[in-house]
C-alpha cells in the first residue's frame, strides 16, 4: 500500500519560514521523481517544486529563490523549505511521487501565512 504523508504545515507570519516533509512508504522512493504542489482556495492546483530521482530541481517562478526542495532517500522523505513566506503562499500543499506514469498523492497539509 502506497502512502505519502505530509507534515509541517501551520500558521506562520509573513516573512517567516516553514519546512514541510513528505514521508513515503510502499514505493521505491529513490527512483521516483518527487514534487510539491499547492492549491489555494478557488484556484487550480499548481506545481511549485520538483526534484528528480537524480537530484535535479525545478521551481515555479512564484517561489524561486524562496523555496528549496530536497530529498533523503534513506528516510524516504522529501522536504520543502519555505522562506520569506507571503500571504499568497497560503494554500494546501501536496506532495506527489512519479515513476513511469505511475503517480501517487499525499493528503495535503495546510499552510497559512497571516499576521
Amino acid at each position: 500500500q502506497v502512502q505519502l504523508v505530509e507534515s509541517g504545515g501551520g500558521l506562520v507570519q509573513p516573512g517567516g519560514s516553514l519546512r514541510l516533509s513528505c514521508a513515503a512508504s510502499g514505493i521505491r522512493f529513490s527512483i521516483n521523481d518527487m514534487s510539491w504542489y499547492r492549491q489555494a482556495p478557488g484556484k487550480q492546483r499548481e506545481l511549485i517544486a520538483r526534484i528528480t530521482a537524480g537530484g535535479k530541481t525545478n521551481f515555479a517562478d512564484s517561489v524561486k529563490g524562496r523555496f528549496t526542495i530536497s530529498r533523503d532517500n534513506a528516510k524516504k522523505t522529501v522536504y520543502l523549505q519555505m522562506n520569506s513566506l507571503k500571504a499568497e503562499d497560503t494554500a494546501v500543499y501536496y506532495c506527489k511521487s512519479w515513476f513511469r506514469s505511475s503517480e501517487f498523492w499525499g493528503q495535503g497539509t495546510q499552510v497559512t501565512v497571516s499576521s
